[in-house]
């Protein structure tokens, strides 16, 4: 199943994990704390994946070129929290991100994803057509 709602549930663990981790506080037992963050970080992960993973979809001779990008605008989100938590306190970080994943989340929803095939034109000016499935 290739429909744009297939990863939705991740999507959602995503900002419920975030949420969680902006409640934790010194009141909460230390393993319940860390599976929280375990938890977090595991969907968090899944959720890098199916960014890397739609790299070769966006066109295939210049996948190493826009995975750097990718990995690049990575990096500039990365500063750009850390400019964020620098300026507010532990928990407001976390809402911060849980509404950042809100807002992706509303971005995903206006994706299409390519059906049937898409078109690939090579150096030498042919044309190849690449079936989704």
């Amino acid at each position: 199943d290739r429909s744009p709602s297939r990863g939705l549930g991740d999507v959602y663990k995503r900002q419920l994990g975030y949420l969680a981790m902006a409640l934790i506080d010194s009141s909460w037992p230390l393993v319940l704390a860390v599976i929280t963050a375990m938890a977090c970080s595991f969907f968090v992960q899944a959720g890098e994946g199916a960014v890397f993973a739609a790299v070769p979809l966006i066109k295939r001779r210049l996948t190493g070129q826009i995975a750097g990008m990718t990995g690049a605008y990575g990096n500039v989100g990365a500063v750009v929290y850390l400019t964020v938590l620098s300026m507010v306190s532990y928990q407001s970080f976390f809402l911060v991100i849980a509404a950042t994943a809100v807002l992706g989340f509303v971005t995903l929803l206006f994706m299409q994803e390519p059906k049937g095939s898409i078109t690939e034109v090579r150096e030498d000016g042919t044309v190849e057509l690449i079936q989704v499935k």
